[in-house]
């Protein structure tokens, strides 16, 4: 595996989605900010981006200018398909929406994986050997030691995030949530022949769910 220059603009541009979770948990922080403000901005983002998306499929002109302008950040699968940002976009406002009593849940679980998938990418790219599909066993093994280590030595540190868990995460959470988010990220959600769930959209949910469930019996 080569790591690439495409790889690496397109996971530093998912940096800046680490402004969603911040978001999501520190805009109802603020006095007189509920706790589905965040709710909304993303759905009027994801309904912005979605136009767009919509906009390029329909008009070949349009997608020519998007894929002049942006073509350095997208995937060859991607110039037909709906973007991996815009399935991230939906999955913060699933996260906003599903977890809206817990806001540190959609924090932990977006930045586990837009940081993880980086890693993944970054690392199974640029030292990979042994592949997995089209994925390897050194970015899976990346993005599990990542996750473990933001469970275990950062998020703890983050102010208010674990206010609700006495400061830290259990340890048996730690380990089962990187292993989680690690196996989704590598293997595709095959629901039939035709539908794969892309890991942008589910990965970030799926955490959160193991977290809210389980946190209850390690707690």
């Amino acid at each position: 595996m080569t790591l690439t220059t495409q790889e690496i603009n397109r996971k530093l541009l998912h940096l800046f989605a680490l402004l969603m979770p911040a978001g999501i948990f520190y805009l109802p922080k603020i006095p007189g900010i509920s706790n589905f403000i965040p709710a909304m901005l993303l759905a009027i983002l994801l309904a912005a981006i979605a136009a767009v998306e919509k906009l390029r499929f329909n008009y070949p002109k349009i997608n020519n200018i998007f894929q002049s302008r942006f073509s350095s950040l997208l995937r060859k699968e991607e110039s037909g398909h709906l973007t991996g940002s815009t399935y991230l976009i939906a999955s913060a406002l699933i996260c906003a929406v599903v977890f809206c009593d817990a806001p540190h849940i959609s924090f932990m679980s977006l930045t586990l994986f837009i940081l993880g998938d980086a890693v993944a990418a970054l690392a199974g790219q640029s030292i990979g050997k042994i592949k997995i599909g089209k994925k390897s066993l050194e970015g899976s093994l990346a993005c599990f030691l990542l996750c473990a280590v933001l469970l275990f030595a950062v998020f703890p540190y983050i102010p208010l995030l674990l206010d609700l868990w006495g400061g830290t995460v259990p340890l048996p959470l730690i380990f089962i949530t990187s292993l989680a988010v690690t196996v989704f990220e590598l293997v595709p959600l095959k629901i039939t022949n035709n539908l794969i769930i892309n890991d942008n959209l589910a990965v970030p949910v799926i955490a959160g769910l193991f977290m809210t469930y389980l946190y209850p019996f390690f707690g």
